[in-house]
C-alpha cells in the first residue's frame, strides 16, 4: 500500500482533527511566559506565531497540489523539487507531488545557489518550489533553471521568476486525482554524499516510506493520542520518517522552528508533546541550561512527555545518564540510518535496552544486519568489519550512477561505509567510519569541499580537514594548513577567508602544521588523527547515526 492511502484514510477517520501545528517564533518577539503564567493569562502568548490544520486540510491542500502539477502535465516519473524551511505547507506539498506519481525531491535548505542548481541537473528536476528564503538564491540561476521548468513560488509577494502556488492551487480541484500508484513505483530522491561532497540522488520506491511508518510505529509504539515534536529539518531522512510513526496512527506533529532549551520545553509543555526527537547538541543545551539553573523544570508541564530519542551523530553515553537523572521517567531510544536506507531505523537500541547505551544496537523492526569482511563474509562476533543492511526500506540505486550503486548494492545488501562489531549479546558498536564525512551537530561537512576552498587562498600550500570531538556537536571541523614559504598568515586571516563559506562549512579550529600525503598522493588522514585526536575508540564513547 503506498503511503498516500494513509493520508486518505486519515482523512476518512479523523477529518476534523488538528493533525499538524505550526510555531515560528521569528514571526513576532515575545516574551518568555512559563506554563504556570500560560495557564493563567487570557490571551495565548503562541497565538500570532502558531498556525494548525486539520486531516481534511491537510489533505485537500495536497490534493490541490497534485491536481496543478497534474495540469502542467507532470506525471509519474517526472521530478519535483521542495527548497522550504520546516513550515505548514511542506508535507501537504510532499504528499501532493506523491499523489501525482511524480518523484518528490527535497533540497537541504543551506545549498548554495551553485549547489541548487547541481542538484536540479543530477536529480533532472522538472519543478521547482521555494520559498521566501531563497528568493535570492533562485534569482541568481534563475535563468538557467527556469528553461524548461516551472518555479512555484510560496509566499507573499511572489518575484517575476517564479508562479505564485497559492493563488494557483486555490483554482484547483480538492479531490483526490485518480492516478494509480504502486508500492514498486518510484517516489522520493534524497541527496547523499561521500567524501568527495558531492551528492548522489538516492531514489526510493513507495515501499521504502511505507515501510519506514512500520518502522518508527513498531519501535516507538506511537498511538493516536501521540504528540510527536518535530525540530530538525524535514528535508532530513530522520525527522520526516521518525513523524511518520505518528502519521500512521493519525497522531498530531508539531513543527518547532528554533532550538532554544526554554522554547524546546515551552512547545512541549504547551503542545502537550509526549515524544521528542532531539540532536546532541539540543540535549546537551537543555541540560547545561538545567545545571546553570537558567530553566527550571517546575515551570513546565512535562508530565506527559514519555519518550526522547536521538540520532544522526555520535551520543555520548555520559549525556543519557546525565539526561535520565532530570527526567528518570523518560523511555530512551537510539537509531542508526542512512539515507540509503531510508533513514533512521534499519538498527536501534530499543527503549528497553538503555543498559547497553554506547551501542547502535540490534537490527531494526524488517531489517536484517551483517558485519562482513572485504570479501563479503561475516566477521566473528567482536572482530571489526564493515556494517551491511537489507530491508524493504534499501533504496533502489543512486539515480543515474550504476557505478556508484554497484560499489555499495551487492545483491539484497546494502554496504553502508561504516565499520562496526558485534558483541556478544547481538548488540552492534560503531567503530568508525570508512568515510571521511565530518558530522557536526547532525549536519553532513565534506572535507574535500572544505580543503578545496582553503587551497583557493594565495599563502596556503596545502589543506586537510578533520573531524576532532566536541562535547556539544559530537565533532567540529578542524583545517590544518600548511603555509607557502615567504608567507606570514594568522588564524585571524584564515577565518576571514573562510567567511565566504556557508556558515556550518567553516572550520572550527584552524592548525597551522604540513599535510602528510602517502606515496600515491592521498593525503594520510588517519595519521593526522593519532597525531590532533588520539586513539578514535576512545574519543567517543558512542557512535550512532540516524
Amino acid at each position: 500500500m503506498p503511503i498516500t492511502d494513509i493520508l486518505e484514510r486519515n482523512c476518512k477517520l479523523y477529518g476534523e482533527d488538528i493533525c499538524l501545528v505550526d510555531i515560528n517564533p521569528e514571526v513576532k518577539e515575545r516574551r518568555r511566559v512559563t506554563w504556570k503564567e500560560y495557564e493563567l493569562i487570557e490571551a495565548n502568548p503562541l497565538e500570532h506565531y502558531r498556525r494548525e490544520i486539520t486531516w481534511n486540510v491537510f489533505n485537500e491542500k495536497a490534493n490541490r497540489f497534485a491536481n496543478l502539477l497534474l495540469s502542467r502535465g507532470v506525471g509519474k516519473g517526472d521530478k519535483v523539487a521542495i527548497l522550504l524551511m520546516n513550515c505548514l505547507e511542506w508535507l501537504p506539498i510532499y504528499f501532493g507531488i506523491l499523489k501525482t506519481g511524480a518523484i518528490a525531491v527535497p533540497f537541504n535548505f543551506r545549498y548554495s545557489s551553485d549547489e541548487i542548481e547541481y542538484c536540479v541537473k543530477l536529480a533532472q528536476v522538472d519543478v521547482l518550489v521555494f520559498g521566501p528564503e531563497f528568493i535570492g538564491r533562485i534569482e541568481e540561476i534563475a535563468d538557467t533553471i527556469s528553461k524548461k521548468r516551472l518555479l512555484f513560488y510560496v509566499g507573499g509577494n511572489c518575484p517575476s521568476f517564479a508562479e505564485d502556488y497559492i493563488s494557483l492551487t486555490a483554482n484547483c480541484s480538492s479531490q483526490c486525482p485518480a492516478v494509480k500508484i504502486t508500492d514498486d513505483d518510484d517516489a522520493v530522491i534524497y541527496f547523499s554524499s561521500g567524501t568527495t561532497g558531492f551528492p548522489k540522488a538516492i531514489l526510493h520506491r513507495h515501499r521504502s516510506l511505507m515501510h519506514a511508518c512500520k518502522v518508527e510505529q513498531n519501535h516507538h509504539g506511537q498511538t493516536k493520542d501521540d504528540i510527536f515534536l518535530c525540530i530538525p529539518p524535514l528535508y532530513h531522512t530522520g525527522a520526516k520518517m521518525h513523524w511518520f510513526g505518528s502519521f500512521l496512527e493519525g497522531g498530531k506533529g508539531v513543527l518547532l522552528k528554533g532550538t532554544t532549551p526554554d522554547l524546546i520545553l515551552e512547545t512541549i509543555s504547551k503542545e502537550k508533546c509526549t515524544i521528542v526527537w532531539l540532536l546532541v547538541p539540543w540535549a546537551q543545551d537543555i541540560l547545561d541550561a538545567i545545571d546553570r539553573g537558567d530553566i527550571h523544570l517546575e515551570d513546565y508541564e512535562l508530565s506527559q512527555w514519555r519518550l526522547m530519542h536521538i540520532g544522526a551523530q555520535p551520543v555520548p553515553p555520559s549525556l543519557i545518564k546525565r539526561w535520565m537523572k532530570y527526567f528518570p521517567h523518560h523511555q530512551y531510544d537510539t537509531n542508526y540510518g542512512l539515507s540509503e536506507a531510508i533513514g533512521p531505523g534499519c538498527v536501534h537500541l530499543g527503549v528497553e535496552n538503555i543498559r547497553k547505551v554506547g551501542a547502535i544496537g540490534v537490527p531494526g523492526y524488517g531489517w536484517k544486519v551483517r558485519v562482513v569482511d572485504e570479501k563479503g563474509e561475516d566477521v566473528p562476533k567482536g572482530q571489526v568489519g564493515e556494517l551491511a543492511v537489507s530491508g524493504p526500506g534499501v533504496m533502489k540505486c543512486y539515480y543515474h550512477d550504476r557505478k556508484a550503486t554497484e560499489e555499495v548494492l551487492k545483491g539484497e545488501w546494502l554496504y553502508t561505509g561504516d565499520m562496526a562489531r558485534q558483541d556478544e549479546e547481538g548488540f552492534y558498536y560503531l567503530v568508525d567510519r570508512k568515510k571521511d564525512v565530518i558530522i557536526s551537530g547532525g549536519e553532513n561537512l565534506y572535507p574535500v569541499q572544505i580543503e578545496d576552498f582553503l587551497r583557493g587562498h594565495e599563502a596556503v600550500k596545502d589543506a586537510a580537514v578533520i573531524g576532532l570531538p566536541d562535547k556539544r556537536l559530537g565533532e567540529i571541523a578542524a583545517a590544518i594548513v600548511d603555509i607557502k614559504e615567504g608567507y606570514v598568515v594568522t588564524e585571524e586571516d584564515i577565518r576571514d577567508y573562510c567567511m565566504k563559506l556557508p556558515r556550518y562549512k567553516r572550520p572550527r579550529k584552524i592548525i597551522f602544521a604540513s599535510v602528510p600525503r602517502n606515496a600515491t598522493g592521498k593525503i594520510e588522514k588517519p595519521r593526522l588523527r593519532e597525531i590532533y585526536c588520539g586513539d578514535s575508540e576512545s574519543l567517543v564513547e558512542a557512535q550512532t547515526r540516524s
